[in-house]
């Protein structure tokens, strides 16, 4: 078996080194120029389903890696005024997994084989029902199964499924991550929930390394290259539906909309890193209509991208690599054919795909602005 994966984010990484891990041939396909072309470093959170996926997928040899960079989180997930003052609660507190996304993903590219500047530019099912993926500056490739993990803006989606496109929600942020100092480290009531003023909902989370990431892998894998991160802290400014950015930097529309907050709010801005830090806007995609099962389908954002405030969008493009790897394995194994195997994947990825994209819509008005409603008591 021959699979083809369009997108080297964290699912479809995931999903490879499953079935590397299981013998099966695996090439990933990536349209940016160069694996770091992009910074893709923030923070995340995992759920047990999401961190025992990402585990089933990666060589047993690296679980101690793994557990030695990532950390706990236990937040009470407060709501908090511009000075900082508890004004609310948004709900029980929260405990999980937090890993970062850049470490994760310079973990889950070793030893694969990823192709770079590889544009889709469309494929076809041949008679031997294989698939023949096409790209604008890279030859054609032939597989069994062509697995489209190619993010919000997919091209395998277009030609798989053409009436689900994504749905601009209309909620803009900014995001950055600033280095974590003896100063920001006292802002922890405040990790985990929001902060609100001037029409604009601020959320923070710290980025705690137990070992630094690039001394874990020396001393634990020496074959796995981490790059070299120290703590830092994550934090997002969540605007009104609409809000207009209207400013060249993220810093800028973040501290334009922070006149009077708390200074050392306003400091974790001031000093964020300016290369990671940016401006954008949620969308999401929604699982429609089922297509017709065959040598094709589709991973992650690709088919249900959620919103941010969900915290469910990386684990459920784990769980969906999990979930896929263990299916083409029992083909391969030749418990069932792969046609079965995939259609197996796509009947339950639906069902709770579909439920992750109306979770996190549903999650999204306790952390927009909005004037009119009052702060929770």
């Amino acid at each position: 078996m021959r699979v083809s994966v369009i997108g080297a984010g964290l699912g479809g990484l995931c999903l490879a080194q499953g079935l590397r891990g299981a013998g099966i041939d695996v090439d990933v396909y990536e349209r940016d120029p160069a694996i770091t072309a992009r910074f893709q470093g923030y923070r995340l959170v995992l759920d047990p389903v999401g961190f025992e996926a990402l585990r089933g997928c990666l060589p047993q040899r690296w679980h101690p890696l793994l557990d030695a960079v990532v950390s706990d989180a236990y937040v009470e997930r407060l709501a908090l005024d511009a000075q900082l003052n508890k004004i609310g609660e948004l709900g029980p507190a929260r405990s999980g997994i937090v890993v970062d996304r850049q470490v994760l993903r310079h973990l889950l590219l070793t030893g694969l084989t990823v192709h770079t500047g590889a544009a889709l530019t469309g494929y076809d099912v041949l008679d031997d029902g294989r698939v023949e993926a096409r790209f604008a500056q890279c030859d054609p490739a032939t597989a069994d199964l062509l697995v489209g993990a190619d993010g919000v803006g997919s091209a395998v989606r277009r030609v798989l499924t053409p009436q689900t496109n994504p749905r601009d929600t209309g909620v803009r942020f900014v995001i950055g991550r600033t280095p974590m100092t003896e100063q920001f480290a006292d802002l922890s009531r405040a990790y985990g929930g929001k902060i609100v003023g001037g029409g604009v909902s601020l959320l923070l989370g710290a980025m705690r390394f137990p070992i630094p990431p690039k001394e874990a892998a020396e001393k634990l894998a020496p074959e796995v290259t981490l790059p070299d991160i120290q703590d830092y802290v994550r934090w997002a400014m969540i605007l009104p539906s609409n809000g207009f950015l209207g400013t060249s930097t993220a810093q800028e529309a973040a501290l334009s909309r922070m006149k009077g907050w708390h200074p050392d709010l306003r400091a974790l801005i001031e000093q964020a890193d300016p290369d990671n830090s940016t401006l954008l806007s949620i969308g999401v995609v929604e699982p429609g209509e089922r297509w017709a099962s065959g040598p094709v389908t589709l991973l992650g954002d690709a088919i249900h991208a959620t919103s941010p405030t969900g915290g469910n969008g990386a684990n459920t493009a784990l769980r969906d690599a999990d979930l896929l790897s263990r299916c083409l394995i029992e083909a391969a194994e030749g418990h069932q054919d792969l046609l079965a195997a995939v259609d197996s994947y796509e009947r339950q990825m639906f069902e709770y795909g579909g439920e992750a994209v109306r979770h996190s819509l549903a999650a999204l008005p306790a952390f927009v602005p909005n004037p009119e409603r009052p702060e929770p008591a």
